[in-house]
């Protein structure tokens, strides 16, 4: 009897708590550094609710350990719906299956809240090699085993070279950074050769001149840059890395706050400002309910252990 009372009193408590959210700043919690297309994506979406909410929407960027350190910081937080995560393929597929003990469960330390969408990456080399097509990258590395330095900002780069080098049967040297912007720094002052990217972080340099795209990971070309082939189209068909952002929250999020946020985004991500926004970024929006969060969650952890297992590459 005094159990029952007392979930009573603590239901009663909470619902004037739930009523009034949010009443502080929200907490976003991006795994890249500013100026990274996540950060990008999460500062526009982010503007857009917040003018609706009445509440500020904080970026609080926590790079590193392929976004683990973003992944675990959000899973202990409260389950109060204010602090979120912004989470990538990173850490929410490919950190956790890269450790035999990962640092976190990905479906069952977060609430799913909403899909975000799907990033567009290029293959940038620096403009000044003679390499001017991805056959000719092939050639050169073949005949140069580990002479290009390729570098990696995220874990989408990291799986993207690991797929490709296996399928195309050739060797590079990897150097890893923190972050796209500081990996497209040294490709531009030649201190490494190549990198898969955004076009936030690649694009202006391209049009510069600094910069040659060499591939897409799409499936069809970007509108972007209708010119440069899919990997399918350079004859790397079996190329299957996907890039994706979804935003969550930590484990036993109230039902309440998790529709709020799912309707307050999903209404963000319709209006004609933030499209137009996400555009330049050649990001496209895919909002879902949280339910085919969580399903797509779990089917993204499966695939890249797939990947991660036919490119040789062992859990830690």
């Amino acid at each position: 009897m005094k159990r029952i009372l007392w979930l009573a009193a603590a239901c009663l408590l909470a619902a004037p708590a739930l009523a009034q959210y949010p009443n502080k700043p929200i907490r976003i919690v991006v795994p890249f550094p500013a100026g990274s297309a996540t950060d990008t994506i999460t500062r526009i979406l982010g503007q857009s609710v917040s003018t609706a909410i009445g509440q500020p929407m904080v970026v609080d960027n926590k790079a590193g350990a392929d976004g683990a350190i973003a992944g675990a910081e959000v899973a202990k937080a409260a389950p109060d719906g204010y602090t979120l995560l912004m989470a990538t393929n990173s850490p929410m597929a490919v950190a956790p299956a890269m450790k035999k003990v990962p640092p976190y469960d990905p479906v069952a330390d977060f609430t799913p809240i909403t899909d975000i969408g799907r990033y567009t990456f290029f293959l940038y080399i620096n403009a000044a090699t003679p390499i001017k097509t991805f056959k000719e990258l092939v050639a050169f590395a073949k005949a140069n085993p580990g002479k290009l330095n390729y570098a990696t900002g995220n874990t989408t780069g990291i799986m993207s070279f690991g797929q490709m080098n296996a399928l195309a049967g050739i060797d590079m040297t990897h150097v890893p950074y923190k972050g796209e912007p500081q990996a497209v720094t040294d490709i531009i002052a030649g201190r490494v050769q190549l990198l898969w990217a955004t076009p936030t972080t690649g694009l202006a340099h391209l049009r510069e001149g600094k910069l040659r795209a060499l591939a897409t990971n799409l499936k069809s070309r970007s509108s972007l840059l209708p010119d440069v082939p899919t990997m399918a189209e350079v004859g790397i068909p079996q190329y299957s890395v996907v890039s994706w952002a979804a935003l969550y929250g930590p484990a036993r999020l109230p039902r309440e706050i998790q529709a709020r946020l799912n309707k307050e985004f999903h209404d963000a991500m319709k209006r004609p400002d933030v499209i137009a926004l996400m555009e330049k970024q050649a990001f496209q929006m895919t909002p879902s309910t949280a339910e085919e969060l969580g399903a797509f969650t779990k089917a993204q952890l499966e695939a890249y252990r797939g990947i991660l297992k036919s490119i040789g590459i062992q859990p830690e």
